[in-house]
């Protein structure tokens, strides 16, 4: 008879681990309305800020020029911007006068109708 011998070994082989499958990231419904809330915290903050702090922005009569600092024309029948300029500060050049009068008024053009008042900045009023 014979034998047969049969010799065990271990063979040892270094450790993987095996990574799992990365899961995706799913916003619920009120996941989705938290992060909407919490982007638009600061927003709806800066705002109301804005709102409050904003009054003192308002014209007031407080600290504005008081009432009847500018003198007033009435505008005659073929009068024009220039040739009030050039009656109210002969000394000044009339371009100067009337982009004052322009901003002062509001105006959105140079033209003007018979019978309109218009305000003389008071840098003005006292020249002429």
């Amino acid at each position: 008879m014979s034998t047969v011998s049969i010799t065990a070994y271990e063979v040892s082989t270094p450790a993987v681990r095996v990574a799992a499958p990365a899961t995706r990231l799913r916003l619920t419904r009120r996941g989705r309305r938290v992060l909407a809330a919490l982007a638009a915290a600061p927003v709806a903050v800066g705002l109301a800020l804005a709102v409050m702090s904003g009054g003192g922005a308002l014209a007031s009569r407080e600290d504005g020029a008081p009432a009847g600092t500018f003198d007033t024309v009435t505008v005659m029948p073929g009068d024009s911007l220039w040739s009030i300029a050039e009656t109210v500060a002969p000394d000044t050049d009339p371009r100067d006068v009337v982009d004052a009068i322009v901003a002062l008024n509001q105006l959105s053009s140079t033209s003007v109708l018979s019978g309109e008042t218009i305000s003389i900045p008071a840098e003005f009023s006292t020249a002429g």
